[in-house]
């Protein structure tokens, strides 16, 4: 379908943003659809794999979700300038608003208006994400559990409330579940990438936690590795790993196109966890991924407790 999409249409959103051609473009809903199509398999390599293990009825809503968050993304964190970056959100916002209005004109807002009135997706779910994003612009600096826990419920858990609705679930206690697997999801990551976010002067590890373990954001910046980071780490992988065995659950509790990608992505997480044990912490020297190989050994696991399940 992405060949057939117009050549002009097809930019990553700063680019989109840069080029009179794309945003004066009248745009059809089905241009919309394959904009949305084209960003989410070119943007994000997984997406696309991960897409296929999901009913097929789903995949054009996915990818809808996922442009949008993609945009947002880029405007926060690809435009080089924390002003500009706040005025493109502030106007992705309104955007946002004019499509809940009935008068959606991007091409992803005219597709996602579709997905959100077949699956009943309220606003704030999407609201949520552009706060988290516009925080990112005037906060470098958490000094409490609290504060990085709330910055979660506006980063992380909409994403995993969006796939919710996505499958046709809106309930609280499902909500409640994805909330801790997006919460430990976007701990995980903070920690594997440590470093990625001090080359943006970010810093998501609590500042009480470094204080208590006589380690400073300057030791982090000078990438010096002690015994008082590797506890600090330590307590910020616990934390994370208490998150992901909190939700675990939900993968039991949805369709198996749904549990499948739920399971994949919480034993993903906790495999980053599990990778910063073994390194000992060290993630100021090396950043832990996991390989393709212990993918593949995910996904065979997953599978199998996905034949358990439906046996059961």
């Amino acid at each position: 379908m992405s060949s057939t999409l117009a050549p002009e249409l097809r930019l990553g959103p700063r680019e989109f943003l840069g080029s009179p051609a794309a945003r004066d473009r009248d745009c059809t809903q089905a241009e919309a659809r394959q904009y949305t199509r084209w960003l989410a398999t070119r943007h994000y390599e997984n997406f696309h794999v991960v897409s296929l293990l999901l009913p097929k009825r789903l995949h054009e809503d996915f990818y809808n979700v996922y442009a949008y968050c993609r945009w947002a993304d880029d405007l926060g964190d690809e435009i080089g300038d924390k002003e500009q970056s706040l005025k493109l959100l502030a106007w992705w916002g309104g955007e946002l608003d004019r499509m809940y209005a009935g008068e959606a004109s991007h091409p992803v807002f005219m597709a996602l208006r579709e997905t959100v009135e077949k699956c009943s997706i309220p606003r704030q779910p999407f609201a949520d994400l552009i706060h988290a994003f516009i925080q990112d612009q005037t906060v470098s600096r958490y000094e409490t559990w609290d504060a990085v826990l709330e910055y979660c419920v506006y980063s992380a858990n909409p994403v995993g409330r969006l796939i919710l609705y996505l499958g046709g679930y809106s309930d609280q206690a499902r909500q409640k579940l994805s909330d801790a697997t997006c919460t430990a999801l976007q701990l995980a990551n903070f920690w594997q990438d440590v470093t990625v976010d001090l080359s943006k002067d970010r810093v998501y590890m609590p500042l009480e936690v470094l204080r208590r373990n006589a380690c400073t954001v300057e030791d982090l910046f000078a990438g010096r590795f002690s015994d008082g980071f590797q506890n600090a780490m330590k307590e910020c992988v616990d934390r994370a790993q208490l998150l992901f065995e909190e939700g675990l659950p939900l993968a039991g509790m949805v369709d198996r196109g749904l549990s499948l990608d739920i399971d994949l992505f919480s034993r993903g997480g906790i495999k980053v966890l599990q990778k910063i044990r073994r390194q000992g912490y060290n993630v100021l020297v090396k950043r832990p991924a996991v390989s393709k190989s212990e993918r593949v050994v995910l996904l065979l696991q997953a599978l199998g407790r996905l034949a358990l399940r439906r046996a059961a």
